[in-house]
Parts: structure tokens; C-alpha cells; sequence
């Protein structure tokens, strides 16, 4: 059993994820500091205390040679849905913290030949990591797994992004 208190979205950090999930203002976002995400038509559906569901549909403009999802759109949308937990964790904290990918990893495991939908549950993970960074001098490291299912279910990719929290002082 998990002893771990559950953490919760301060007021300014859950107004600040909502910017993710309204079209146009993700529309701005995505233009202004991710352009190619943007291109790609990749969107918000859910973000909250224990989630971040995007979702990128499949399309003439990011599929590859053979007919399906290139794997760089999937892992556009999979780094999303942890990027914005990510954000919004570290939203109103003081100290400031920075974030960065530090590694990542990715299992194809069928074509992507239709919209697919990518979950990351590490929210909680995400919330405590940068908790722990507010508190140490060193780098914090949470590594979160996203996985991209079509509509129906069927698991089609899984990644693991590592994002590294420290405090700024």
C-alpha cells in the first residue's frame, strides 16, 4: 500500500493547465514554442492531478514512407503529455524550478493508422518530484510513462521520458 500523500494542483497551476486543454489558447501555445507540434494538429484532451491524455491524428502530413504515424509525431504527442504536467508542476513555485528531458525511450508496437490518444498517469509522480526539488540542492529525477492506444484500446506505442527538476536559486 502506498503511503504517499495524494498532491494537489495549487489554484494558479490549475489555471494555468487549462490554457492546454482551450483549442485556441493551445493554438497559440503550440505555434509560439512548438510550431511543428502545431503542424502535426496534436491536442490536449485531458490534464489533472493524475493525468495528461494529447492525442495527434493520423494524416497525409505525418505519416511516413509506409502509410503509417511517423514515429517523430508519436513522440511529439507522447512528450506533451508529460511536458504540460511538467509545466503546470512547476507553476507558482518558489523557489523556481527548471525542468529538462534527460532521457528517453520508445517501443512501437503496430502501426499507427488512425488517431491515437497518449496517457501519462505520472502526474502525481511529477507533483512530488518537483516538490523534492523545492527541497534539495540537487537535481531531481521522475521518469514517466506515456502510452499511445488507438480509440478502441489497442496499445500501439509506449515511451518513457525522464524529466529532470532543479531548483533555481
Amino acid at each position: 500500500m502506498n503511503n504517499t500523500p495524494r498532491l494537489s494542483f495549487t489554484d494558479r497551476q490549475r489555471k494555468f493547465s487549462r490554457q492546454f486543454t482551450s483549442s485556441w489558447k493551445l493554438r497559440l501555445f503550440l505555434i509560439a514554442k512548438l510550431p511543428m507540434g502545431w503542424l502535426s494538429g496534436m491536442k490536449v484532451i485531458e490534464i489533472n492531478e493524475d493525468q495528461a491524455v494529447t492525442t495527434v491524428k493520423h494524416r497525409w502530413l505525418n505519416q511516413n514512407p509506409f502509410g503509417s504515424m511517423y514515429f517523430a509525431v508519436q513522440g511529439m504527442a507522447a512528450e506533451l503529455s508529460t511536458g504540460v504536467l511538467a509545466l503546470t508542476a512547476t507553476q507558482g513555485v518558489k523557489p523556481k524550478i527548471l525542468t529538462i528531458i534527460v532521457e528517453n525511450k520508445a517501443e512501437f508496437l503496430k502501426q499507427a493508422k488512425e488517431r491515437i490518444y497518449f496517457t501519462c498517469a505520472d502526474a502525481q509522480k511529477m507533483l512530488a518530484g518537483v516538490e523534492q526539488a523545492k527541497k534539495s540542492t540537487e537535481s531531481v529525477t521522475v521518469s514517466a510513462r506515456v502510452e499511445g492506444k488507438t480509440k478502441s484500446g489497442t496499445l500501439v506505442s509506449v515511451f518513457h521520458f525522464s524529466w529532470n527538476f532543479k531548483r533555481l536559486d
